[in-house]
């Protein structure tokens, strides 16, 4: 299979994102032409990435100074205690602003490592190599580095770019069908708010990407969903404006995600397709979309067996919980909620355009978790 590279170019970015079966191999060229100065490399690892993986790239990167450091990954790993543990760690081996991290993993290490590589000595080298599909649609683009607060997800972060991002395609076939869902869960998210003829598509090959048979299918899918973030990301770098409309379905997410203490009863896949199919419906009721657009992505949920019933994750008194998390989304700048709603596929609302109070979500909740 041939490599695909889409280049990131704006005014805080000029990086690469090569996709494609064993595109791990083009790492040491790549290092070598971005940079040339390195010598010590440090390797931020989840431990569920197979074995076969971590020795390839240590024998790819056998010249230099290679520091290995392997986590669980989970939400409780993005502490700001932890990323301080890392860097006093980097510091004491006297890392230099040329050296480099490597992230190899999942979007929960992707965005420790980022946020690591980005205080430490104000900025040093950083390359990406997502494991997960969610990583390599996600979280992997767009610059955003983050750990938790007690008060919820990513609320303390930077704006930081990589030096380039290598999505393997054989990375994903060591994930099983629940992981292979929650990245689907993006991805089919950047379909419904920019690209209905993707969106069809995905009607179509959902099954094989979910089955994870096709490497030609599951690249189409890596790369047609980069390119709709990117789209927004380099109209928006700073999340002000246009930007927030990647948070489609994730207001009501990442407060079910809080709400489960981001523990594996919900993953963040989960967490948005439950999130989206109720900000279709919010939509539907404030008369923004039609049932047909509602009923066009209910199909997909059924034919593919994609869970979209809050109630099978969350306890009847477990309502006003959800709506304080949504209160507190960092999107939010005054006392009420701000969405995202859906015109139809490939349109939504403007960012800003709608507010919804507490009140009125208090009474509209219920009608957004029916099946």
């Amino acid at each position: 299979m041939s490599l695909s590279k889409i280049k990131v170019k704006n005014k805080e970015a000029n990086y690469s994102i090569i996709i494609g079966n064993k595109a791990i191999l083009a790492l040491p060229s790549e290092i070598k032409r971005l940079c040339p100065k390195t010598k010590k490399i440090g390797i931020v690892i989840d431990k569920k990435v197979p074995k076969q993986f971590k020795s390839k790239l240590k024998k790819l990167l056998k010249k230099y100074e290679l520091y290995l450091f392997e986590f669980n990954s989970s939400e409780k790993l993005k502490s700001f205690t932890n990323a301080n543990k890392l860097a006093e760690i980097c510091l004491a081996k006297k890392f230099s602003r040329s050296d480099l991290l490597i992230a190899l993993g999942g979007g929960v290490i992707g965005d420790f490592t980022a946020f690591v590589a980005s205080i430490l000595k104000r900025g040093i080298n950083f390359i990406n190599i997502p494991s997960t599909l969610l990583a390599q649609v996600d979280s992997s683009i767009g610059g955003k580095t983050g750990v938790n607060s007690k008060h919820g997800k990513n609320l303390l972060g930077t704006f930081f770019q990589p030096k380039l991002v290598i999505s393997d395609i054989a990375l994903i076939n060591s994930l099983n069908k629940r992981q292979m869902i929650c990245g689907y869960a993006e991805i089919l998210k950047h379909s419904i708010i920019k690209k209905s003829n993707f969106f069809n598509w995905l009607r179509a090959n959902t099954k094989v990407i979910l089955e994870k048979k096709n490497f030609n299918i599951l690249k189409k899918a890596v790369y047609e969903s980069c390119k709709i973030k990117l789209y927004f990301v380099n109209k928006d770098l700073n999340e002000k404006n246009i930007r927030m409309t990647l948070n489609y379905g994730h207001t009501f997410a990442h407060a079910i995600e809080a709400n489960s203490k981001f523990s594996n009863k919900v993953n963040h896949g989960e967490a948005v397709l439950i999130g989206m199919m109720m900000a279709t419906k919010l939509s539907v009721i404030k008369k923004t979309t039609s049932i047909k657009t509602l009923n066009l992505l209910k199909d997909i949920y059924l034919r593919n067996n994609l869970n979209h019933d809050l109630k099978k994750i969350l306890k009847k008194n477990e309502n006003n919980k959800i709506i304080n998390f949504m209160k507190n989304d960092k999107k939010n700048n005054d006392n009420k909620i701000n969405l995202i709603l859906l015109k139809k596929i490939g349109v939504t609302s403007k960012p800003g355009s709608y507010k919804i109070s507490i009140n009125e979500i208090k009474k509209i909740f219920p009608r957004l978790t029916k099946i």
